[in-house]
């Protein structure tokens, strides 16, 4: 079988899709796998944030078009940018073992968050990022930051910044982990949904390759992921939503932990449930709907009505 892989442009995007293509050239089953790197709006569009242009699912739409002409067969994502609900025709053939799922600080001269002055310039255009870095130092700029890791990385080293934060997982992908100041514990800032993950997504009306993506699933990680998703997924969350979901299994324990607050950190839901992991998807709905009847609705809404002012003004 000869698969084609369509992907971004990004170092971090081609090296994922490299990783996967790698693991699929030892199956006996693939003769050859090519990769199929294609521009999308999210990375074209640079001078406006997400929230105004419509959201991560820019970084996807493409890369879906190309699937459904034929032009690809599948797609590797970040999870974390993923939409959680798929679009029809497609599905999560895979997800492979989860790497580091932490946030991670990128302060000038090796600084932590604690040692930065106060009004230091953080660049992050992460809601969930900010108002968890405003409710551990509200005295902090929390400014927006575009581009691919190389073009934030220069931003903060150029002097715009004081410190920036990326996820560690890309950082340590693309072997720049020497950059990182000070990971987050989730006790600190609690990970997006699925952060850290790469996810193979393909049509779903293609039995023979279903089944070979298959065989490259992380039963684990798929456990933890469904969780985190199934609570993004009951909030109504987009990938803007300053909400936040991280699972971790125990033999058969899942421990599913939920945070939802204001972009400016000032009001923060944080709520936990353990269960089986089997019911990975029944515990995280379980956890957002308990959340939800616990203000989270309320906060979420609150959220929303600040992200208009912003994006309208």
């Amino acid at each position: 079988m000869k698969i084609r892989i369509a992907t971004r442009k990004s170092a971090l995007a081609l090296w994922q899709a490299e990783h996967v293509a790698e693991k699929l050239r030892k199956l006996t089953a693939v003769s050859t796998v090519e990769l199929l790197p294609l521009s999308t709006r999210g990375d074209e569009i640079l001078d406006r944030s997400l929230q105004k242009i419509g959201g991560k699912g820019l970084f996807i739409k493409e890369l879906e078009v190309a699937m459904s002409e034929g032009h690809a067969d599948i797609a590797v994502h970040s999870m974390k940018d993923v939409p959680v609900h798929m679009p029809p025709g497609f599905m999560i053939g895979a997800v492979l073992e989860r790497a580091n799922s932490a946030d991670a600080l990128l302060g000038r001269n090796g600084m932590r968050l604690e040692a930065l002055d106060a009004g230091s310039r953080i660049g992050s255009s992460s809601l969930r990022r900010q108002a968890q870095l405003k409710r551990l130092r509200p005295d902090l700029k929390v400014e927006p930051l575009r581009g691919n890791v190389n073009t934030r990385l220069k931003k903060l080293q150029d002097g715009e910044y004081d410190a920036i934060v990326l996820a560690a997982a890309g950082l340590e992908r693309l072997g720049l982990d020497e950059h990182i100041s000070q990971l987050f514990m989730p006790e600190e800032i609690l990970p997006a949904a699925a952060q850290g993950v790469l996810g193979i997504e393909c049509p779903d009306d293609r039995p023979e390759l279903v089944e070979l993506l298959a065989s490259l699933n992380h039963a684990t990680t798929e456990r933890t992921t469904l969780a985190e998703r199934a609570i993004a997924r009951v909030f109504g969350a987009s990938c803007q939503s300053p909400v936040a979901a991280h699972a971790l299994l125990s033999g058969t324990e899942l421990t599913v932990t939920g945070l939802v607050a204001l972009p400016d950190g000032s009001e923060v839901l944080r709520d936990a449930l353990c269960g089986q992991s089997s019911d990975a998807t029944e515990l995280g709905q379980k956890l957002a709907k308990r959340m939800l009847g616990n203000g989270a609705r309320e906060i979420l809404d609150r959220a929303d009505a600040m992200l208009a002012d912003s994006t309208n003004g």
